[in-house]
């Protein structure tokens, strides 16, 4: 690792907050969703994620309404945190045997609104307020030893109608369900309990997975669409929120696309060039071939909405994108924020330039104006640009 370079997962904030911890062992409350573990992959922790109490589950569980409400991240992780994870091993393989709870994980993975359950944990759940940085945290966890729905849960008609059919692929069950307005979570949901996808290949994914393997399904479908597009011109995009803005670079090129996470505030080493900690990966006209091991999950979640800009626009182009992320973003909330905090940028009215010199100029007054920061010393490192530099435009042949 280079001295100023880090990875999305070495990056971890404990939350201090005042949260409730008299969790009891017997309950019934409102389950908005599951949750399948990765550790120990195949076999894996299975649950549901519910507080002790029944009610109206939504502001627990969508990013879509946090982004139109304008949701604090205290407020967000306070609710999240409250979320009792009642769970038990499974193998993600034997989704054929079926079983009383798995069936119950995969109906609350499916229901419209939450599912109404009794639970009986083994023992007192016990807060543990260190998550995975890419998850919508939880709150404790405690092995099950009995639960119930306890009445009829709803289900959408168009998703129980990709659900049933067993002869659809996963994709295309995203892509249907995705065209329809269906919000990221849902199918996350769907995926992550084996409710999508051919029959002979329907199994458990855990949640974290289902997550980017949503926003790429998404993404890669976007990228084939736009790619037929005209080249766009010289544009700015700035904003964001949850303590995590975006600057977007559209250059008038074929697509292409480089996040560089930047974590402001953060202690570096002296001798940093950089002078900030910083994640980045990258791709060209032809795609990536591997997983973005810096950035993770973020790097689809910024670059879904990319593709949605483009679309609206009818445009393609190559998009450097810088994310900025701000000592105030001090719990970790998972990807969804860079995807609302990406859209939230994207949807407010670009700067359009003359060419990439006065664009590059103007980014670099804002920023070092704004977070006193030298901007130019990331854009030396970006990838597109040096091979924009060695290599002709495809449009020129």
């Amino acid at each position: 690792m280079n001295i100023n370079r880090v990875r999305y997962k070495d990056i971890e904030q404990v939350p201090k907050l005042k949260i409730n911890t008299n969790f009891k062992q017997q309950f019934q409350g409102s389950a908005p969703a599951p949750f399948i573990g990765r550790f120990g992959y195949p076999t894996v922790n299975i649950g549901i994620l519910s507080p002790q109490f029944s009610g109206d589950m939504e502001s627990y569980e969508s990013p879509r309404l946090w982004q139109q409400q304008n949701t604090a991240i205290s407020e967000i992780a306070a609710k999240r945190y409250s979320l009792v994870n009642s769970r038990t091993q499974r193998s993600v393989k034997d989704l054929h045997l079926g079983g009383n709870f798995l069936e119950i994980v995969q109906e609350v993975g499916l229901a419209k609104t939450a599912a109404e359950v009794e639970v009986t944990l083994s023992k007192p759940p016990q807060l543990n307020l260190k998550q995975e940085s890419e998850i919508i945290p939880w709150g404790p966890a405690s092995s099950l030893r009995k639960a119930r729905i306890t009445a009829n849960t709803k289900v959408d008609s168009r998703v129980e109608k990709v659900v049933s059919d067993t002869d659809l692929k996963a994709s295309k069950g995203i892509l249907n369900l995705y065209n329809k307005g269906f919000e990221e979570n849902i199918l996350t949901k769907l995926i992550s309990v084996g409710n999508l996808g051919l029959k002979k290949n329907r199994k458990l994914v855990p949640t974290r997975w289902s997550i980017t393997a949503v926003d790429d399904t998404i993404g890669q479908e976007l990228i084939q669409e736009i790619k037929n597009y005209s080249i766009g011109d010289y544009r700015i995009f700035f904003g964001g929120g949850w303590g995590n803005y975006y600057l977007f670079f559209f250059l008038p090129e074929v697509w292409g696309y480089e996040l560089f996470e930047l974590y402001l505030g953060q202690a570096v080493n002296p001798w940093s060039k950089c002078g900030v900690q910083y994640s980045t990966d990258y791709e060209n006209y032809s795609g990536r071939k591997e997983y973005a091991e810096e950035t993770a999950g973020g790097y689809y979640a910024s670059r879904m909405p990319i593709l949605e800009k483009m679309t609206e626009l009818k445009h393609q182009g190559r998009v450097i994108a810088i994310r900025l992320i701000l000592p105030e973003y001090n719990i970790p909330l998972g990807v969804w924020v860079c995807r609302e905090a990406a859209r939230k940028s994207l949807s407010s009215k670009s700067i359009q330039f003359a060419d990439q010199e006065s664009m590059f100029k103007w980014a670099k007054e804002f920023i070092q104006q704004k977070f006193s920061f030298d901007l130019e010393s990331i854009l030396v490192q970006s990838k597109l640009l040096q091979e924009k530099k060695d290599q002709k435009k495809l449009t020129e042949f």
